[in-house]
Formats: C-alpha cells, sequence, structure tokens
C-alpha cells in the first residue's frame, strides 16, 4: 500500500484502513490543533524524530485499557496504604511533557521533540489535553500526560521520578475515567 503524502495547512487523513502493516499511513502535514484531533478521532497518532517530517501511524491492533477493568495488584495496594499519596491534575502539563522527553532522551531516545511539545501545549489550551501528577509522601513522583477527546483519554507518555509514580499516576487516571468524569480533565 501507498504511503500518503499530506500538505502543511489542509486537514485531512486518507482512509485509516490503508496504512502499511507497520501502521504507517502518512507523512507530511503539520500538527496544528484541527489536525491533530482529527487524527486522534480515527485512530491515528504523529510519531517522527526530530528533524525528520511528520509521520502518521495508525496501527491496525491497538493496547486499549478500559477503566471498568484496571486490577491494581495487592502490592501496589500496599504500597499506598503505607504511603501518603495523591495526584494533582493539570498542575503543569508542560512541565510534564518536558520531563517525559528528557527521560528519554538520554536512554531509547524520544519522540518528543520540540514541535512536538509546542503542538501539545496548544491542544492543552484548546482544552483538549492533560497532564496527571502524582506525589508520593509529599514528593513529585511521575505523571502522564495525553489528549481528551470526548469520554476517551489518549495516553501520550509518562515518567517516574520515584518508584511508582507511573503507575499510581496511571491508577488515578483510569479511576477516574471509570466513573465518567470528564469534567476532571476540562
Amino acid at each position: 500500500m501507498p504511503v500518503f503524502r499530506l500538505r502543511n495547512g489542509v486537514v485531512g487523513f486518507p482512509d485509516p484502513k490503508l496504512a502499511e502493516d507497520d501502521g504507517l499511513l502518512a507523512v507530511g502535514g503539520d500538527l496544528s490543533v484541527d489536525m491533530l484531533l482529527l487524527a486522534y478521532s480515527n485512530g491515528i497518532f504523529p510519531w517522527f524524530n526530530e528533524g525528520d517530517p511528520v509521520l502518521w501511524w495508525c496501527p491496525h491492533e491497538r493496547f486499549i485499557i478500559r477503566p471498568r477493568n484496571i486490577h491494581v495488584s495487592k502490592s501496589m495496594r500496599k504500597f499506598m496504604r503505607q504511603h501518603e499519596t495523591y495526584i494533582m491534575l493539570n498542575r503543569d502539563c508542560a512541565d510534564t511533557m518536558h520531563r517525559c522527553r528528557t527521560k528519554r532522551e538520554l536512554g531509547e531516545g524520544t519522540w518528543i521533540t520540540d514541535d512536538m511539545e509546542k503542538a501539545y501545549n496548544d491542544l492543552r489550551k484548546a482544552g483538549y489535553a492533560a497532564s496527571v501528577e502524582s506525589y508520593i509522601d509529599g514528593e513529585r513522583a511521575g505523571g502522564l500526560y495525553g489528549v481528551c477527546i470526548g469520554n476517551n483519554f489518549f495516553g501520550e507518555s509518562m515518567f517516574t521520578d520515584i518508584e511508582n509514580g507511573s503507575k499510581l499516576a496511571l491508577i488515578h487516571v483510569l479511576h477516574i475515567r471509570s466513573q465518567k468524569c470528564p469534567e476532571y480533565f476540562s
């Protein structure tokens, strides 16, 4: 199948079913709020390296966590009882995103480029991106950020500074979503 070329300023995608076996659908276009909202609404997301054109992906199979099916392990429940834990929503989405980036830059590399940080901050300003920051015993422990459209939360990245920091953020975001409370993310 062909990989489609997109033009800057033109909001639109080919049919997601036309993605390559590895999920690559299109190259080019821009990271405008309208383009990102259309992408996520169709199961498409951007993923590319610094200096490369935007690559748009739509894997045929996706990993989905259904909030009602979350299982918190005994050891994690014990950890949460033994420590003072809490989360904050949207305390500092830009910082959370940047921490996700810097945690990866030194290791496996990152797709969170300057352009991606700007694009997701624009999404946040438009009310479509959110962050969850976790705290353990008063210290910032970890966090995650993602895109919110309707009752769906599309997790983008997470980081951990203290053991279980990102797990705690994920557990809480899943608990919030299972309560069907999108207003927490507005």
